[in-house]
């Protein structure tokens, strides 16, 4: 049997999907330090506890936002969209891993939490632009709001011992 139509039709509303998913990171990621976090009052007991993040581990932290943004932001139309939201998921991964691994114990529950919803959405992206569906589409908006649940968390954790810088 021939397929009707072709990959032309399905493609843009995963690609749609993608976007809007993009747009929803970035308004998590973009907010800055106004989370509701930085204005809470802060415990005594706990501040003495955590060490100062080092100078590699904040400058981590701002390659990491970069990322984020450069992601949030994808200048490529059609087919050359999916591939620089591949690219730059890509880099967004690394990022992660990087500030992971110069934090150490730090933040590993955030860090741990962001790689594994980045896979998800990494895995979430490569089935939808292989085999646009209704339910490819919300695996990735599933997995979107996973990745901005975690970068929430990770960018929280942070919070004032790194600053964001804007």
């Amino acid at each position: 049997m021939k397929p009707r139509g072709s990959v032309a039709g399905p493609a843009p509303l995963g690609l749609a999907a993608v976007a809007c998913g993009v747009v929803l990171l970035m308004a998590a990621c973009g907010s800055g330090g106004s989370s509701p976090a930085a204005t809470a009052p802060s415990s005594p007991a706990a501040s003495p506890s955590v060490s100062a993040p080092s100078a590699a581990v904040c400058a981590d932290t701002a390659a990491l936002r970069t990322a984020l943004d450069k992601l949030t932001h994808v200048q490529a139309q059609g087919t050359g969209a999916v591939a620089e939201i591949k690219a730059d998921l890509a880099n967004v991964k690394a990022a992660t891993t990087k500030l992971a691994n110069q934090a150490g114990n730090q933040w590993q529950a955030q860090t741990s939490s962001l790689k594994s919803a980045l896979t998800s959405l990494e895995t979430a992206v490569q089935q939808v632009t292989a085999n646009p569906s209704a339910t490819a589409v919300t695996s990735v908006v599933t997995a979107i709001g996973e990745v901005t649940t975690a970068t929430q968390h990770l960018f929280a954790a942070v919070g004032n011992r790194c600053p964001s810088g804007s």
